[in-house]
């Protein structure tokens, strides 16, 4: 690998939705885990609002993620994490994450940040940014967030245990209770 880029996505990056989308779908199947489905348009508009982060090596679409805002911008989630196959295990993932989560504190300094994961390389990154397993309930009790979840195949387990339980970690940083592992990424 030569030269890594990783910056905020914009409007120009826009055609690299479809490709972001299947990267995203395919890797869920591989997987054998959920992942909350988002539109193509849903994924344009973080990008013109400046929401996403996206990777480049040798100029070529590598990885991506993007934020969201809930209940008044109290809590942001940090999404839709994915690196492509073949430029996973050199840290990708990890850079793309501190550029989400520094994004994240800039934008939204008080808000808490959280995301939900089952995957371990995405829990031991955000145990490095000073994240910290939560229950569910200690989530937004935005009801869009959770219609969200809908497009998930795990969306009955959440449902059958009232929102208290699913497949995936539930991970918070609270800038107000700022967690000794967190490495300055600020």
């Amino acid at each position: 690998m030569n030269k890594i880029e990783v910056l905020i996505a914009n409007e120009s990056h826009t055609p690299y939705v479809p490709l972001i989308l299947k990267t995203i779908e395919d890797a869920a199947k591989i997987r054998g885990t959920g992942i909350a489905k988002r539109t193509a348009e849903y994924v344009e508009q973080k990008m013109r609002e400046g929401k996403a982060i996206i990777a480049f090596i040798d100029e070529e679409f590598a990885g991506f993620c993007y934020i969201e805002t809930w209940g008044n911008k109290q809590y942001v989630a940090n999404s839709g994490l994915i690196v492509v196959d073949r430029f996973r295990g050199h840290g990708l993932a990890k850079k793309i994450k501190e550029h989400s989560f520094k994004l994240s504190r800039e934008r939204y300094p008080e808000a808490k940040l959280f995301g939900l994961t089952s995957g371990s390389a995405v829990m031991k990154i955000n145990t490095e940014l000073g994240y910290v397993p939560i229950a569910f309930a200690e989530l937004t009790d935005d009801e869009s967030f959770w219609r969200g979840c809908q497009g998930c195949c795990n969306y009955d387990v959440l449902e059958r245990t009232e929102r208290r339980y699913c497949i995936c970690t539930a991970m918070l940083y609270d800038p107000k209770k700022k967690n000794k592992t967190n490495n300055n990424i600020e």
